[in-house]
């Protein structure tokens, strides 16, 4: 490896590939791969979710072996993670971190839980210096499934973006350029976006370069009370980044729809003026520029985000996923002058504007050097902390899932208490009855106390542990609402009442 390459190029797809359940799944992750292979710009960096068949990342690697030599499947729970690295360079280093908390059990529907959420880490050295390493931390975090205000899974998403946000920040003070890839399962600010962007040194790329892109969906309340128009179908994807649920993805079309795509019906074409209410950016490439300071003022900064994965499939003519890939390019850029002291008020109201940069269009190889400059002297400025308002936020979702696990361990542990009863009572009643209805009462204890023991375990060994969990997730926020400084409490451990102990 003779030099840093000039820019590095990342893609991040959730391929939807989850067996007997993703519709055409070999077809279309064949074509992922041929259009991997022959991208341009062509990746270097590929973070690929839902790939849970060992066939499937066999069938990409193979293609993409000429452009991407290097991968790593990561294994985890009872199905494997789902999650796969691919790289231009060769991968020194890989982890796989599970999350505490990472659904449950019961919800076996969802398959979450059986998955095992976590994070995929992998070191990868791009030139030869001592600090020419990306680190590289694909994961999907846990979905919502439903649109309650109260979803029992926001704590879910909420302590997997903190832990997230842990490894990015071990990352980025070990000097390293730093890569957070993968389907987030959040809209941009959100909570557990905040939580990411705010304990961790990284920005989000796409809001760098279009910082006044869309919240969310247009029924979305932080949204609609931006009070700007409905976005069409096109604007959503070159303005908004909307990886998710957009007109232009045929998954999202009724099967009637689907049925005249496959025939190539003019009918099933969408206009790129059409309304796109529903589409949203779950997918995201967030960056930790690297230490600027000891590469004597140069760093990675983006020089262009766009939605990948657009056309349709040849023949099939469905989208390749339900999902569109993010892509990113990034440049390493050294100002022409040391730039000057930063002003964090100042500097940080024009880069959230947009006054340092181009919003409209990806700023070209031979733009002036003053975005990028610019982007650089952000970076070297600590994140924001989380609001008091915030913090007390994720306590009350702590608290708000505590209470109903509590509520479920307690029906749990009843019902293993009556279900073995309920045996004891069957085999009591064996002694009175016929053998008919012997056989009968002993294969109705036995079941119940089949059923009970179950839940009995899950009260015991789940419940518990996620418990916990809980209990280490509250802690580590609330020393972090005192900047360090939470004591112990002998009733419990509360939030001071006070701002004083905001981190600085």
């Amino acid at each position: 490896m003779d030099s840093r390459p000039p820019e590095i190029n990342v893609v991040t797809l959730n391929v939807w590939g989850l067996k007997h359940i993703s519709k055409l799944r070999t077809e279309r992750i064949a074509e992922i791969a041929h259009r991997l292979a022959e991208a341009n710009p062509q990746p270097h960096i590929v973070a690929l979710q839902e790939l849970f068949c060992a066939a499937d990342y066999r069938a990409i690697r193979h293609e993409t072996r000429a452009v991407l030599p290097y991968g790593k499947h990561y294994y985890g729970g009872a199905f494997g993670s789902g999650l796969a690295i691919l790289s231009r360079w060769p991968i020194e280093e890989t982890s796989m971190f599970a999350y505490p908390l990472n659904g449950r059990p019961t919800a076996f529907w969802r398959g979450d839980w059986y998955v095992g959420k976590g994070v995929a880490c992998a070191k990868i050295r791009f030139g030869p210096g001592r600090r020419d390493v990306v680190e590289v931390f694909n994961t999907h975090l846990h979905a919502r499934y439903s649109s309650d205000k109260d979803n029992s899974y926001d704590c879910h998403r909420a302590a997997q973006a903190w832990e997230y946000a842990r490894l990015l920040r071990g990352a980025a003070d070990r000097g390293h350029l730093v890569l957070g890839l993968g389907d987030l399962n959040m809209l941009p600010l959100s909570l557990p976006h905040t939580i990411i962007t705010s304990h961790a040194p990284v920005r989000d790329a796409w809001r760098v370069l279009h910082p006044n892109s869309s919240l969310g969906p247009a029924h979305y309340a932080p949204e609609a009370a931006r009070g700007v128009p409905v976005p069409t179908a096109e604007f959503n994807i070159r303005e908004n980044g909307a990886t998710s649920d957009g007109c232009y993805n045929t998954w999202r079309w009724s099967p009637a729809q689907q049925r005249l795509a496959a025939q190539g019906h003019e009918a099933a074409v969408v206009s790129p003026d059409a309304i796109d209410e529903a589409g949203k950016r779950l997918d995201y490439i967030l960056i930790g520029t690297g230490d600027v300071a000891a590469s004597d003022g140069a760093g990675w900064v983006v020089k262009d985000v766009r939605v990948g994965m657009l056309e349709p499939h040849p023949s099939l003519r469905c989208s390749v996923s339900d999902h569109f890939s993010a892509e990113a390019t990034l440049v390493f850029h050294v100002p022409s002058s040391s730039p000057r002291p930063a002003s964090r008020a100042s500097d940080s109201e024009a880069v959230n504007s947009g006054a340092y940069l181009q919003t409209n269009s990806p700023v070209p190889s031979d733009a002036p050097s003053e975005p990028f400059t610019a982007q650089l002297r952000a970076a070297t400025l600590a994140p924001d902390d989380l609001t008091p308002s915030a913090y007390d936020e994720v306590l009350s979702l702590i608290s708000s899932y505590s209470a109903r696990e509590r509520s479920q361990r307690r029906l749990r542990a009843y019902h293993f208490l009556a279900s073995l009863g309920a045996w004891l009572a069957c085999l009591v009643g064996t002694w009175f009855t016929p053998p008919f209805a012997s056989f009968l009462l002993l294969l109705v204890g036995s079941l119940s106390l089949v059923a009970g023991t179950v839940d009995g375990l899950i009260a015991l060994l789940f419940v518990g542990s996620e418990l916990r969990a809980l209990k280490e997730f509250e802690w580590e926020v609330l020393n972090a609402r005192c900047g360090g400084e939470h004591e112990y409490s002998p009733a419990r451990d509360t939030p001071p009442t006070t701002d004083k102990g905001r981190r600085a």
